[in-house]
């Protein structure tokens, strides 16, 4: 069966141009949209496979700016900076209310999002995240690699680094995840690290009452799985699934499995989505 593709627009957003890609559903079933907030660096054509994942619900997500092809801004940005640009362009295709989700760098936004934004939040997933800077740190070799340049701009040495860089093993999927990598803009690469810098949820963590899943992989070098336990504490309604033999990536590397996690997350009624695993 092929796979969904979006439609991908420039939207106009305080004077910003943001490449957005959003999916609609396939199935109309009435469920809330999802707000998709990606890694560190990382492009729409990462976010290929989120139609196919989720064909019941309508999907969107965009390049930060200076990543992909949006351009970079021109001076830094906060966090609750990013997140007023997301509701913005939520306004402008019309919708009122999110699931959110977020990976790696994306899931403190989204958490931002949930925070700022509480009332238009439907649940929360976090998938291999932290609370910010009290996070406990990853392996000082898979740290080094991620602010090595080539994994962006070399394919061979993404290739090569991939095992040591997320703990996960290289296949067809991993494959085609390398493939579609595009560099971001030196200085908006920069500006994405910066704008989390002294940042922490753990100061308003508590006041996030929709129900959250926290999805950790037990591999994962550069966000370990005790950043899952520390965000399960904080969060009022949430719990935790830990992927056995999960990398950093395991969206990509086991994608399958994640999405029904996620999906049954999504599908279970409020009271029963609180309930920890």
């Amino acid at each position: 069966m092929p796979e969904q593709r979006p439609q991908i627009t420039m939207q106009d957003v305080d004077g910003l141009q943001l490449r957005t890609a959003f999916w609609p559903a396939k199935e109309a079933k009435g469920n809330l949209p999802l707000l998709f907030f990606n890694g560190i660096g990382a492009n729409l054509e990462l976010t290929q496979g989120l139609g196919d994942m989720f064909p019941d619900r309508d999907v969107i997500t965009f390049d930060v700016p200076g990543v992909g092809k949006s351009p970079v801004t021109q001076w830094p940005y906060r966090p609750w900076m990013l997140a007023r640009w997301a509701r913005k362009l939520l306004d402008q295709f019309h919708i009122d209310e999110v699931d959110v989700m977020g990976v790696s760098w994306g899931g403190a936004l989204a958490q931002q999002f949930a925070f700022q934004y509480r009332n238009r939040v439907g649940k929360l997933i976090l998938c291999a995240t932290s609370a910010g800077m009290t996070m406990i740190p990853g392996r000082p070799k898979s740290l080094s690699k991620m602010v090595d340049a080539r994994r962006y701009t070399d394919p061979e040495f993404m290739r090569e680094s991939f095992s040591a860089l997320y703990g996960d093993a290289v296949d067809g999927e991993v494959g085609r995840h390398i493939d579609n990598l595009l560099p971001p803009d030196p200085r908006g690469y920069f500006y994405q690290l910066l704008a989390f810098i002294g940042w922490s949820s753990l100061p308003f963590i508590r006041f996030m009452k929709m129900p959250s899943l926290v999805i950790m992989g037990d591999e994962d070098t550069i966000v370990p799985v005790a950043n899952g336990h520390i965000l399960r504490m904080g969060l009022p309604k949430s719990r935790l699934h830990v992927v056995e033999g999960g990398g950093h990536l395991f969206l990509v590397t086991r994608a399958a499995e994640t999405a029904e996690i996620i999906r049954e997350f999504l599908d279970a009624p409020e009271e029963l989505a609180e309930v920890a695993a």
